[in-house]
């Protein structure tokens, strides 16, 4: 007897191809994993401020900055930049050479640069006048799904001391990274090391941090409610220093006026906020802060203008 039922043979059903999964993200640095919700709270601002921003060619920008406050004697500062033609990202150029100097002829200096597809290295250089204070070399290895850095501080074979810092993060689903942080300091007659975990976890409008160690904890949550209104909060605690510190801070954007507006309130009876006001069509921005310390009764304002 034929088919009568009109079914194909078991043989010639059409099979499903297998559900390719997408790869784990790499998580990023150690030193990001707090960035989105440091970058809603406001920058402390004192006194008044210039700066003035000048792109000369495609690779290299200078800026000069004026800075005079009640606190201290006026300086001025000289940044100047110098980017390479290895882009990996919008904010990711190699190698790039950034360099601050003041009036008093101290400098910061930091140099990127890109030795393989993979491998990053940063050696960063801090000066004052004519002394050498700081200087750090790290490497870090980018794979798939994983970050692994080691930093080198201040190494001194002669003085037998060093500060030696590791960090490894690992994205174990394509929300949840795991990770931790391994430092060792030796000098002599002393020695030590310090071990923290961290864990993050990214859903689609808001990402949880949290650090936990021997030397104490640090937590932030971030959330992103809609385009213009962001919010954070962030949780320190030292058991050093026997010291707990919670803060919370909002960013608000106005695209319409062309403001940005941040604020923060802080468990240490602390308030401030910083209005920013861009001027087009003028390459001009406009910025008034103000912070109050009602603790320790201390008031802070400034104000700055940023050409360029």
């Amino acid at each position: 007897m034929g088919n009568t039922l009109g079914l194909a043979p078991m043989g010639t059903l059409p099979r499903r191809s297998p559900r390719r999964e997408e790869p784990l993200p790499n998580p990023g640095s150690f030193d990001e994993l707090h960035r989105l919700c440091k970058d809603v709270f406001p920058a402390q601002m004192e006194g008044v401020k210039l700066v003035v921003n000048k792109v000369l060619s495609s690779h290299f920008q200078v800026a000069h900055t004026i800075h005079m406050s009640a606190l201290g004697l006026p300086g001025y500062h000289l940044h100047a930049a110098y980017a390479g033609d290895w882009q990996l990202s919008p904010t990711e150029v190699f190698p790039t050479v950034v360099g601050d100097m003041d009036s008093s002829g101290s400098l910061n200096a930091q140099v990127l640069l890109l030795l393989a597809e993979r491998l990053r290295a940063k050696a960063v250089f801090q000066t004052q006048q004519a002394k050498f204070l700081t200087w750090q070399f790290d490497g870090e290895y980018r794979g798939d799904d994983y970050t692994a850095t080691l930093t080198l501080g201040n190494p001194d074979l002669i003085g037998e001391s060093v500060i030696m810092v590791a960090h490894f993060l690992q994205s174990l689903t394509h929300r949840l990274v795991l990770g931790g942080e391994l430092v060792y300091h030796r000098r002599p007659g002393e020695e030590g090391a310090i071990l923290t975990l961290a864990g993050k976890y990214s859903a689609v409008h808001w990402v949880a941090t949290l650090n936990v160690g021997s030397g104490g904890a640090h937590a932030s949550y971030y959330h992103k409610a809609n385009e213009q209104v962001q919010v954070g909060v962030e949780f320190e605690a030292n058991t050093r220093l026997q010291d707990t510190t919670f803060s919370f801070g909002y960013h608000l954007t106005l695209p319409q006026a062309n403001m940005v507006f941040r604020g923060l309130v802080g468990s240490n009876w602390c308030v401030g906020a910083v209005l920013e006001k861009k001027m087009p069509p003028l390459p001009v921005t406009l910025a008034l802060g103000a912070f109050l310390n009602h603790w320790r009764n201390r008031f802070h304002c400034g104000f700055s203008i940023t050409v360029g």
